[in-house]
């Protein structure tokens, strides 16, 4: 009730002066301390300064990327592959992980994108997973926001990343169910062991998926639609989001909050997430997050050596801190 409250209460706040802001609160009965306290559980992503050292517009004619081949393929071999790709700005590097995807370039902004914007990025791949080596398997390609020059940042200041992806139409997506496209943070945790003295720190990777159901490689599916999938829940399993019966672009969004919780947002179109985009709050996997170290995108293909993963494009990838 309280978080209601709150965020009927920010939305007024943006439009009235300060001493108006005062008589809201009161009416609405939350206090200063409650209304902070209620913005710190689950903050907006794209609330707060922009942190211009990370990210990117694309808006550069120059940008391109230069990839290192073979990729690496730690994950699936052990195998790190140096020296690893990077952008020319330096903003986007490979993952020793899984390796980059296998098509990455600079395009023009399709349609209905953000006003103004000249330039996005496109990434595709089609061998993603072991390089020289096909596995008719679903695996999947990372690239990486370079936090170079920001190192880790604490959740004590609700760091949170914003972007928009292109859907391109149904009939030009790899034809297959399953996940195609994610935006995923890699943070830093800790789990509660039996004694709450004792504690265990690893690193984990919440996110939003973009899972694909297609008629015409499905029986089981009627019409062909996506859903976005919420990486994770306390327990680790994934969970049902929106449904897109149509395509065009989607505004997806996470935030870290001091409580050590990931909040996940989502909404169609290019407009500023709100609070009517919550998509829910989770201690993910059953750990509290301490810190985010970076953000990247996955993209996943059947990596039978001739199916090409849908094309993805995204478009001012951004990087938040609210405190």
């Amino acid at each position: 009730m309280l978080r209601a409250i709150m965020l009927r209460t920010v939305m007024r706040l943006r439009s009235v002066s300060i001493a108006q802001n005062f008589v809201l609160l009161i009416c609405c009965g939350a206090t200063l301390a409650q209304c902070a306290g209620a913005l710190a559980q689950s903050p907006i992503p794209g609330i707060g300064r922009k942190i211009m050292e990370v990210g990117d517009d694309f808006e550069d004619p120059k940008w391109t990327y230069t990839a290192s081949v073979p990729k690496s393929s730690e994950e699936q071999d052990g195998q790190i592959r140096l020296p690893a790709g990077y952008s020319l700005n330096r903003r986007w590097i490979e993952a020793a992980k899984r390796g980059q995807p296998d098509d990455i370039s600079r395009v023009e902004t399709p349609a209905g994108g953000i006003p103004g914007s000249k330039g996005a990025m496109m990434f595709r791949t089609l061998q993603s997973g072991i390089p020289g080596k096909i596995t008719n398997e679903p695996h999947q390609d990372d690239l990486v926001a370079s936090f170079s020059k920001v190192g880790s940042i604490s959740v004590a200041r609700s760091p949170s990343v914003v972007t928009r992806v292109y859907l391109p139409p149904f009939e030009e997506w790899e034809q297959r169910t399953g996940n195609s496209f994610g935006m995923r943070l890699s943070v830093f945790g800790v789990r509660d062991r039996a004694s709450r003295r004792e504690k265990n720190s690893e690193t984990y990777w919440p996110g939003l998926f973009i899972h694909y159901y297609c008629k015409k490689t499905d029986p089981r599916v009627k019409e062909d639609h996506a859903m976005i999938l919420i990486r994770s829940n306390d327990r680790g399993a994934d969970l049902f989001g929106p449904k897109i019966k149509e395509t065009g672009w989607w505004t997806l969004g996470m935030s870290c909050s001091p409580n050590g919780k990931i909040n996940y947002y989502a909404s169609p179109g290019v407009d500023g997430l709100t609070e009517k985009d919550y998509l829910g709050s989770y201690m993910c996997y059953g750990l509290r997050a301490r810190s985010m170290g970076s953000f990247f995108f996955n993209v996943v293909n059947q990596d039978d050596g001739k199916s090409w993963s849908t094309s993805w494009i995204v478009d001012d990838p951004s990087l938040y801190v609210a405190r």
